[in-house]
Protein backbone atom coordinates (compact mmCIF):
# COMPACT_ATOMS: atom_id res chain seq x y z
CA UNK A 1 0.00 0.00 0.00
CA UNK A 2 2.84 2.39 0.92
CA UNK A 3 4.58 1.61 -2.36
CA UNK A 4 1.37 2.31 -4.31
CA UNK A 5 0.89 5.67 -2.56
CA UNK A 6 4.52 6.58 -3.29
CA UNK A 7 4.07 5.73 -6.98
CA UNK A 8 0.90 7.86 -7.13
CA UNK A 9 2.70 10.71 -5.36
CA UNK A 10 5.61 10.58 -7.80
CA UNK A 11 3.26 10.44 -10.75
CA UNK A 12 1.38 13.47 -9.45
CA UNK A 13 4.59 15.40 -8.95
CA UNK A 14 5.77 14.50 -12.44
CA UNK A 15 2.46 15.66 -13.90
CA UNK A 16 2.66 18.98 -12.03
CA UNK A 17 6.24 19.50 -13.16
CA UNK A 18 5.23 18.76 -16.73
CA UNK A 19 2.38 21.26 -16.56
CA UNK A 20 4.70 23.89 -15.09
CA UNK A 21 7.26 23.29 -17.83
CA UNK A 22 4.53 23.51 -20.47
CA UNK A 23 3.26 26.76 -19.01
CA UNK A 24 6.79 28.15 -18.87
CA UNK A 25 7.44 27.09 -22.44
CA UNK A 26 4.24 28.79 -23.56
CA UNK A 27 5.23 31.95 -21.72
CA UNK A 28 8.70 32.04 -23.28
CA UNK A 29 7.50 31.28 -26.79
CA UNK A 30 4.82 33.96 -26.61
CA UNK A 31 7.14 36.63 -25.20
CA UNK A 32 7.32 39.59 -27.52
CA UNK A 33 10.49 41.12 -28.92
CA UNK A 34 10.41 44.03 -26.47
CA UNK A 35 10.36 41.59 -23.52
CA UNK A 36 13.23 39.58 -24.97
CA UNK A 37 15.27 42.74 -25.55
CA UNK A 38 14.85 43.83 -21.95
CA UNK A 39 15.64 40.34 -20.66
CA UNK A 40 18.88 39.94 -22.62
CA UNK A 41 19.86 43.60 -22.16
CA UNK A 42 20.71 44.19 -25.82
CA UNK A 43 18.78 45.67 -28.73
CA UNK A 44 19.89 44.26 -32.10
CA UNK A 45 19.03 46.62 -34.94
CA UNK A 46 19.35 46.06 -38.68
CA UNK A 47 20.62 49.17 -40.48
CA UNK A 48 21.79 50.20 -43.94
CA UNK A 49 25.39 51.44 -43.99
CA UNK A 50 25.45 52.54 -47.64
CA UNK A 51 22.74 55.20 -47.59
CA UNK A 52 24.31 58.49 -46.43
CA UNK A 53 23.60 60.45 -44.38
CA UNK A 54 21.03 58.06 -42.86
CA UNK A 55 23.39 55.10 -42.69
CA UNK A 56 27.16 55.12 -43.24
CA UNK A 57 30.40 53.53 -42.04
CA UNK A 58 32.52 56.09 -40.20
CA UNK A 59 36.32 56.45 -40.23
CA UNK A 60 36.53 53.61 -37.69
CA UNK A 61 34.48 51.42 -40.04
CA UNK A 62 31.56 51.40 -37.61
CA UNK A 63 27.88 52.09 -38.43
CA UNK A 64 26.95 55.75 -38.09
CA UNK A 65 24.51 58.31 -39.47
CA UNK A 66 21.04 59.49 -38.56
CA UNK A 67 19.57 55.98 -38.31
CA UNK A 68 22.44 54.88 -36.07
CA UNK A 69 21.86 57.85 -33.75
CA UNK A 70 18.13 57.05 -33.60
CA UNK A 71 18.96 53.43 -32.72
CA UNK A 72 21.35 54.61 -29.99
CA UNK A 73 18.67 56.87 -28.54
CA UNK A 74 16.06 54.09 -28.45
CA UNK A 75 18.52 51.68 -26.81
CA UNK A 76 19.39 54.37 -24.25
CA UNK A 77 15.71 54.94 -23.50
CA UNK A 78 15.20 51.19 -23.02
CA UNK A 79 18.24 50.97 -20.77
CA UNK A 80 19.94 48.33 -22.92
CA UNK A 81 23.08 47.96 -25.03
CA UNK A 82 22.93 48.39 -28.80
CA UNK A 83 24.14 45.97 -31.44
CA UNK A 84 23.90 47.24 -35.02
CA UNK A 85 23.86 44.65 -37.79
CA UNK A 86 24.53 45.98 -41.32
CA UNK A 87 21.82 44.96 -43.80
CA UNK A 88 21.11 45.65 -47.45
CA UNK A 89 17.96 46.89 -49.15
CA UNK A 90 16.94 43.40 -50.37
CA UNK A 91 17.79 41.45 -47.18
CA UNK A 92 16.65 43.83 -44.45
CA UNK A 93 13.08 42.50 -44.17
CA UNK A 94 14.21 38.82 -44.38
CA UNK A 95 16.72 39.52 -41.59
CA UNK A 96 13.88 40.79 -39.43
CA UNK A 97 11.44 37.98 -40.20
CA UNK A 98 14.07 35.27 -39.54
CA UNK A 99 14.97 36.79 -36.14
CA UNK A 100 18.49 37.85 -37.10
CA UNK A 101 17.64 41.32 -35.76
CA UNK A 102 15.07 42.60 -33.25
CA UNK A 103 13.90 45.45 -35.45
CA UNK A 104 14.92 47.56 -38.43
CA UNK A 105 15.95 51.20 -38.31
CA UNK A 106 17.02 51.10 -41.92
CA UNK A 107 15.52 54.04 -43.83
CA UNK A 108 12.53 51.84 -44.59
CA UNK A 109 9.78 53.91 -46.19
CA UNK A 110 6.22 53.04 -45.21
CA UNK A 111 4.39 51.40 -48.12
CA UNK A 112 1.22 49.27 -48.28
CA UNK A 113 3.22 46.36 -49.73
CA UNK A 114 5.76 46.36 -46.90
CA UNK A 115 3.00 46.75 -44.30
CA UNK A 116 1.78 43.29 -45.35
CA UNK A 117 5.11 41.81 -44.14
CA UNK A 118 6.07 43.93 -41.13
CA UNK A 119 4.44 46.25 -38.65
CA UNK A 120 5.59 49.87 -38.80
CA UNK A 121 5.98 52.29 -35.94
CA UNK A 122 4.91 55.88 -36.29
CA UNK A 123 7.46 57.63 -38.55
CA UNK A 124 10.75 58.77 -37.04
CA UNK A 125 12.17 60.28 -40.24
CA UNK A 126 11.35 61.45 -43.73
CA UNK A 127 13.07 62.06 -47.02
CA UNK A 128 11.77 65.15 -48.76
CA UNK A 129 12.06 66.22 -52.38
CA UNK A 130 11.72 69.99 -52.65
CA UNK A 131 11.85 72.82 -55.13
CA UNK A 132 14.92 74.83 -54.11
CA UNK A 133 15.64 78.29 -55.45
CA UNK A 134 16.80 81.82 -54.80
CA UNK A 135 15.40 83.58 -51.74
CA UNK A 136 14.11 86.44 -53.88
CA UNK A 137 12.29 84.15 -56.31
CA UNK A 138 8.53 84.18 -55.73
CA UNK A 139 7.90 80.44 -55.85
CA UNK A 140 5.39 78.98 -53.42
CA UNK A 141 3.44 76.47 -55.51
CA UNK A 142 3.55 74.54 -58.78
CA UNK A 143 1.85 77.32 -60.77
CA UNK A 144 4.69 79.68 -59.88
CA UNK A 145 7.09 77.59 -61.98
CA UNK A 146 5.48 78.96 -65.15
CA UNK A 147 8.13 80.40 -67.47
CA UNK A 148 11.00 79.46 -65.14
CA UNK A 149 14.03 77.25 -65.76
CA UNK A 150 13.88 74.23 -63.42
CA UNK A 151 16.84 71.87 -63.14
CA UNK A 152 16.54 68.18 -62.21
CA UNK A 153 18.70 65.08 -62.35
CA UNK A 154 17.56 63.12 -65.39
CA UNK A 155 15.11 60.23 -64.75
CA UNK A 156 15.24 60.83 -60.97
CA UNK A 157 12.37 60.91 -58.50
CA UNK A 158 12.49 64.69 -58.61
CA UNK A 159 12.42 64.66 -62.44
CA UNK A 160 9.21 62.64 -62.35
CA UNK A 161 7.70 64.84 -59.61
CA UNK A 162 8.55 68.16 -61.29
CA UNK A 163 7.40 66.95 -64.70
CA UNK A 164 4.09 65.88 -63.20
CA UNK A 165 3.23 69.24 -61.62
CA UNK A 166 5.02 71.87 -63.72
CA UNK A 167 3.01 74.19 -66.01
CA UNK A 168 3.40 73.59 -69.74
CA UNK A 169 5.56 76.67 -70.23
CA UNK A 170 8.04 75.72 -67.48
CA UNK A 171 11.48 75.00 -68.93
CA UNK A 172 12.62 71.74 -67.34
CA UNK A 173 16.34 71.26 -67.82
CA UNK A 174 17.65 67.75 -67.21
CA UNK A 175 21.20 67.09 -66.02
CA UNK A 176 23.21 63.91 -65.63
CA UNK A 177 23.13 64.00 -61.83
CA UNK A 178 22.32 66.10 -58.74
CA UNK A 179 25.81 67.60 -58.69
CA UNK A 180 25.35 69.01 -62.19
CA UNK A 181 21.90 70.40 -61.33
CA UNK A 182 23.39 71.96 -58.18
CA UNK A 183 26.15 73.64 -60.18
CA UNK A 184 23.58 74.94 -62.69
CA UNK A 185 21.68 76.61 -59.84
CA UNK A 186 24.82 78.11 -58.30
CA UNK A 187 25.95 79.51 -61.66
CA UNK A 188 22.53 80.94 -62.54
CA UNK A 189 21.77 78.60 -65.45
CA UNK A 190 18.45 77.68 -63.81
CA UNK A 191 16.08 79.54 -61.50
CA UNK A 192 15.40 76.59 -59.21
CA UNK A 193 15.99 72.86 -58.99
CA UNK A 194 14.10 69.84 -57.75
CA UNK A 195 16.26 67.99 -55.24
CA UNK A 196 16.35 66.17 -51.93
CA UNK A 197 16.75 68.18 -48.74
CA UNK A 198 20.19 66.57 -48.40
CA UNK A 199 21.32 68.18 -51.66
CA UNK A 200 19.62 71.44 -50.66
CA UNK A 201 21.62 71.47 -47.42
CA UNK A 202 24.87 71.04 -49.38
CA UNK A 203 23.98 74.03 -51.56
CA UNK A 204 23.09 76.12 -48.51
CA UNK A 205 26.53 75.40 -47.04
CA UNK A 206 28.27 76.46 -50.24
CA UNK A 207 26.17 79.58 -50.73
CA UNK A 208 24.79 80.75 -47.37
CA UNK A 209 21.67 82.95 -47.44
CA UNK A 210 21.23 82.76 -51.23
CA UNK A 211 18.72 79.93 -51.53
CA UNK A 212 15.83 78.31 -49.66
CA UNK A 213 13.28 75.50 -49.86
CA UNK A 214 10.30 76.80 -51.82
CA UNK A 215 7.82 73.95 -51.43
CA UNK A 216 7.74 70.21 -50.93
CA UNK A 217 7.24 68.05 -54.01
CA UNK A 218 6.87 64.81 -52.11
CA UNK A 219 7.73 63.22 -48.80
CA UNK A 220 8.56 59.60 -48.02
CA UNK A 221 8.19 58.78 -44.34
CA UNK A 222 10.38 56.16 -42.70
CA UNK A 223 9.57 54.05 -39.67
CA UNK A 224 10.96 51.38 -37.38
CA UNK A 225 9.95 47.96 -38.71
CA UNK A 226 9.03 45.12 -36.34
CA UNK A 227 7.71 41.60 -36.68
CA UNK A 228 3.92 41.50 -37.09
CA UNK A 229 1.56 40.41 -34.34
CA UNK A 230 3.45 42.06 -31.46
CA UNK A 231 1.20 44.84 -30.09
CA UNK A 232 3.27 45.45 -26.95
CA UNK A 233 6.47 45.90 -28.96
CA UNK A 234 4.70 48.31 -31.29
CA UNK A 235 3.27 50.27 -28.36
CA UNK A 236 6.65 50.53 -26.64
CA UNK A 237 8.45 51.72 -29.78
CA UNK A 238 5.71 54.22 -30.65
CA UNK A 239 5.91 55.70 -27.17
CA UNK A 240 9.67 56.19 -27.52
CA UNK A 241 9.34 57.68 -31.02
CA UNK A 242 6.67 60.10 -29.78
CA UNK A 243 8.77 61.06 -26.76
CA UNK A 244 11.86 61.86 -28.85
CA UNK A 245 9.92 63.81 -31.46
CA UNK A 246 8.13 65.89 -28.81
CA UNK A 247 11.38 66.58 -26.94
CA UNK A 248 13.10 67.66 -30.16
CA UNK A 249 15.80 65.00 -29.81
CA UNK A 250 15.14 63.43 -33.22
CA UNK A 251 15.01 66.86 -34.85
CA UNK A 252 18.38 67.68 -33.31
CA UNK A 253 19.84 64.45 -34.70
CA UNK A 254 18.20 65.02 -38.10
CA UNK A 255 19.66 68.51 -38.32
CA UNK A 256 23.07 67.14 -37.31
CA UNK A 257 23.11 64.79 -40.31
CA UNK A 258 20.88 66.49 -42.89
CA UNK A 259 21.35 70.16 -42.11
CA UNK A 260 17.64 70.85 -41.70
CA UNK A 261 15.07 70.30 -38.93
CA UNK A 262 13.02 67.11 -38.96
CA UNK A 263 9.98 67.61 -41.23
CA UNK A 264 6.48 67.36 -39.81
CA UNK A 265 5.52 63.69 -39.70
CA UNK A 266 2.14 61.98 -39.88
CA UNK A 267 1.27 59.09 -37.56
CA UNK A 268 1.12 55.80 -39.47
Amino acid sequence: MFAMKRIRSLAGATLLAGCAALALGTSVSSAETIDQVKEKGTLTVGMLVDFPPYGILNTENKPDGYDADVARQLAKDLGVKLNIVPVTGPNRIPFLLTNKVDMLIASLAITPERAKQVQFSDPYSAAQIVVFGGKDAKIAKAEDLAGLRIGVARASTQDIAVTKIAPKDANIRRFDDDASAMQALLSGQVDAIGCSTTVAAQIAKRAPDRFENKFVLLQQEMAVAMRPGEPNTLKAVNELVEKNIKSGEFSKLYEKWLGTPLPALKAS
